[in-house]
């Protein structure tokens, strides 16, 4: 995100006189000496293109040049003597000079210093009235463009301490188990896991506020804004927050955060029982960031099998539209439909036997085709045995511990 300005007076060269052809450079003979510098340019930016030439007839022809590196600087070797100093830029023509120094001594076995500083008042007093105002303008958006980086670096930081807190919210559930013990309670250990959450995302609030107030023309500000908002079940300021990130990200669309904003407006809709909301917002982060369509997709499948949400045909729904994008990729999707399906099996009254909707028992089979040794594989074996399905896939059952 850099927002760095370009500055540069194309128009600053002065001409020689009189013009001659320019010599070819050639490498000093015998003793030499060194020369070196940085050059700046008049708005006190460091040039990063042209070349540095040595010249012994005023700058009508050079010895030497030296090219400029990306930081600004120049070096190289000359035979010793007094030469003229001179700047081009890469467009200035060779009968032309953008500066120049008089009366620099090379000695031999020493390194001369030569900057060349192009915001000194001798170069300024030199430009013409119209070049003093083009160069003001150009200082004066340099300084708004520092201002601006200085800005952008903060918010970067922070974006990267965000990304870190949402990463440990998700792991929050290992974190409590990690700090409590695994013998801990499970009410210990949903305890700690929500405390983990609440000031993870309590930390993502409180920068991404500061920072939309700071950069409110920045869309992924709100989506983390609204995702923090999310995790600390604020649903109606989440809602808000997502729906103005949509509305600053429409002026130059992305995908990503396009998506992600989509699918927390579904998350938000799933969890307040909107379920056609849910499912147009869902659909609208898979068709604006297809790449991540299946993600997006189990994601509403998983919510809405959820004890808080738990709505069977709309799992089922969510699940079919991820396999239509990725048949293979996730097994959990199958468990998910056969998981949603399983709520209309029946018992046959003759044998006691579970009946499982042919839908359901495929979505099981598929499951453990594509994950036998998955971790709702045994599980889902369970099922299928009660029911009296044979098992088409590779799973076996875990040994049990020896004694």
């Amino acid at each position: 995100m850099k927002r760095n300005i370009s500055l540069w007076l194309g128009l600053l060269a002065f001409a020689l006189s009189p013009a001659l052809a320019q010599a070819p450079a050639t490498a000093p003979a015998g003793p030499t000496g060194k020369i070196h510098g940085h050059v700046t340019n008049p708005t006190g930016v460091s040039t990063t293109a042209g070349t540095v030439s040595l010249s012994t007839d005023s700058g009508r022809t050079s010895k030497y040049t030296f090219p400029i590196s990306a930081s600004g600087d120049y070096t190289g070797e000359a035979a010793p003597g007094t030469y003229t100093v001179v700047f081009r830029q890469p467009d200035t023509p060779s009968d032309k000079m953008v500066d120049s120094f008089d009366g620099v001594k090379i000695l031999q076995g020493q390194d001369v210093l030569q900057d060349i500083d192009m915001s000194r008042k001798e170069f300024i007093d030199r430009l013409t009235p119209d070049q003093k105002k083009a160069l003001d303008d150009l200082k004066k958006k340099n300084a708004e463009a520092m201002k601006t980086n200085e800005i952008i670096k903060g918010l970067n930081a922070d974006l990267r301490l965000v990304t870190q807190d949402i990463k440990d919210a998700d792991g929050a559930r290992a974190a409590a188990i990690q700090a409590l013990g695994a013998t801990a309670s499970k009410a210990d250990i949903d305890a700690k896991e929500a405390s983990i959450k609440t000031a993870k995302y309590s930390e993502v609030e409180t920068l991404m506020l500061k920072d939309t107030g700071a950069k409110p023309d920045a869309a992924v500000l709100w989506a983390q804004l609204g995702q923090a908002q999310v995790g600390l079940k604020k649903y109606d300021d989440a809602e808000t927050t997502f729906k103005k990130a949509l509305e600053v990200d429409a002026k130059k669309p992305n995908p990503a955060i396009e998506g992600l904003c989509n699918s927390g407006l579904g998350e938000i809709y799933a969890r307040t029982g909107k379920i056609p909301e849910a499912n147009a917002a869902y659909d609208a982060a898979a068709k604006a960031n297809p790449p991540q369509a299946a993600f997006y997709l189990k994601n509403e499948a998983v919510i809405f099998s959820q004890p808080a949400t738990n709505n069977p045909d709309a799992q089922v729904a969510a699940a079919d539209k991820a396999i239509a994008v990725d048949p293979t990729g996730s097994p959990i999707l199958y468990y998910l439909k056969g998981q949603g399906l399983i709520g209309k099996a029946t018992i046959d009254p003759k044998t006691q036997r579970i009946v499982l909707p042919q839908e359901c028992a495929d979505a099981y089979q598929k499951y453990l085709e594509l994950a036998p040794t998955g971790p709702y594989a045994a599980e889902v074996k369970s099922i299928l045995d009660q029911a009296g399905q044979k098992v088409d896939s590779g799973f076996k059952a875990a040994k049990p511990a020896k004694k």
